[in-house]
């Protein structure tokens, strides 16, 4: 199955029941910034403040009577693992859900509340996936990709379905980039319907896999030391024979790499003028704004704001260091 618009229109329907249609927000102090309209798609007012729950739903909604049964296994950094946590309980089988041992609190307090089980395994995010998928194979059951997957990158898709259907003559949209699943479904959806926008991602300088993978022309593997980054959601690799891989070579104009101190800037930004709460991985499209304040004057710029679960104490050591 190759994802198409329609995919990704079906997948909106699908995913209705369970998921917001987040709010697109004019920012003043970005778009004064920028001397041009910056636009906000509010993921972190998600549910689970994220956009992960997009699609997961999508992904469980269509698994058979068999593999419900049977139960799912996932990886994640955490806010993917809320979602299946979520959506299996919604739709009533189990879940078992890996995430590295260092994962933020806030994101395993968010996997637990929904009962589903929780194990914490490695120092990074290509072990907890490697754990994983030993688990799914060794009892049977499935194990869900948090972006190879062709539901998943359709359910993610109608982030760009809904910005397009409020945003008529928007130029950029800037999207966060990890593992792919949501560039690739942003990208095919305004691709297809606006093939002149310009589809950028952003990266960490901390974890640059998509970026790497792309100048390389082929899958880079992670760094055997991954730097430190409050990004962690966009952490690890992408694994061989990714779908992403090739959508967003196909599809994708530009991946930026931002500063981690534009990061922890962006955050507390978004908190001071919008009263925003947005986790690092949700921000980085922001930072890569305040990096290159002059590269979209006059343009329309809609920019995905992807997740808000942001560990307290992070946040107030932000608050206090940045003001």
């Amino acid at each position: 199955m190759t994802v198409t618009l329609q995919n990704i229109k079906q997948a909106q329907k699908t995913i209705a029941p369970y998921a917001k249609s987040t709010p697109l927000v004019r920012s003043k102090f970005l778009s004064d910034l920028c001397s041009a309209g910056i636009y906000l798609k509010l993921e972190n007012l998600q549910v689970t403040h994220s956009f992960k729950i997009r699609g997961v739903i999508n992904k469980l909604v269509n698994l058979s009577s068999e593999e419900k049964a049977m139960g799912v296994v996932t990886a994640s950094a955490g806010n993917h693992g809320q979602a299946v946590a979520f959506g299996a309980k919604e739709l009533g089988f189990s879940a078992k859900i890996v995430v590295p041992v260092n994962t933020p609190k806030i994101k395993i307090d968010g996997i637990k509340q929904y009962g589903a089980e929780l194990i914490l395994y490695g120092a990074n995010y290509p072990e907890a996936e490697a754990k994983a998928k030993e688990l799914a194979s060794g009892e049977g059951c499935l194990y869900i990709s948090p972006y190879n997957d062709e539901l998943i990158v359709a359910g993610h898709g109608t982030v760009g379905l809904e910005i397009l259907q409020e945003l008529q003559n928007v130029d950029a949209v800037v999207v966060p980039v990890g593992g792919g699943g949501l560039i690739s479904g942003v990208s095919i959806a305004f691709k297809s319907e606006k093939p002149d926008v310009e589809v950028i991602g952003v990266q960490s300088e901390a974890v640059p896999i998509m970026y790497e993978s792309l100048r390389a022309g082929k899958i880079v593997p992670p760094h055997r030391h991954q730097l430190n980054t409050i990004a962690e959601g966009l952490s690890g690799g992408i694994e061989k024979g990714s779908i992403t891989f090739t959508i967003a070579r196909q599809f994708v104009d530009e991946v930026m790499l931002v500063r981690e101190e534009s990061i922890r800037r962006a955050v507390f930004l978004l908190w001071e003028n919008e009263r925003q709460l947005v986790e690092g991985s949700g921000v980085v499209g922001v930072a890569m704004l305040l990096e290159n304040s002059e590269s979209f004057m006059g343009q329309s710029v809609a920019v995905v704001v992807s997740g808000g679960n942001i560990d307290d104490s992070l946040f107030k050591s932000i608050l206090a260091s940045e003001k």
